[in-house]
């Protein structure tokens, strides 16, 4: 999945850690059939709500919110294609 992301996100990937961090660990898992999050905690994560990069400070409410699970639906799409190849 980090390699996947490192292609498409060039230069910046590093930047996009916690994004694909969250991805994966809110992905589910066939060998403890749940997601490692759900398995830890006991109950499946919230959407990251305050994230933001820098320069995007001007970003509120719904705009955040929607550019942050964009790009949450761009690395769990990556990591699909990342397990398929396993």
């Amino acid at each position: 999945m980090l390699r996947a992301c490192v292609i498409d996100f060039k230069g910046n990937w590093d930047d996009h850690l916690p994004l694909i961090e969250f991805s994966y660990n809110n992905s589910y898992h066939s060998s403890i059939q749940m997601a490692p999050y759900e398995a830890l905690y006991g109950r499946r994560c919230k959407s990251p709500i305050g994230w933001f990069e820098v320069g995007e400070a001007g970003l509120i409410g719904p705009t955040l919110v929607h550019q942050d699970m964009e790009k949450v639906k761009v690395i769990q799409g990556r990591l699909k294609t990342v397990q398929s190849r396993q």
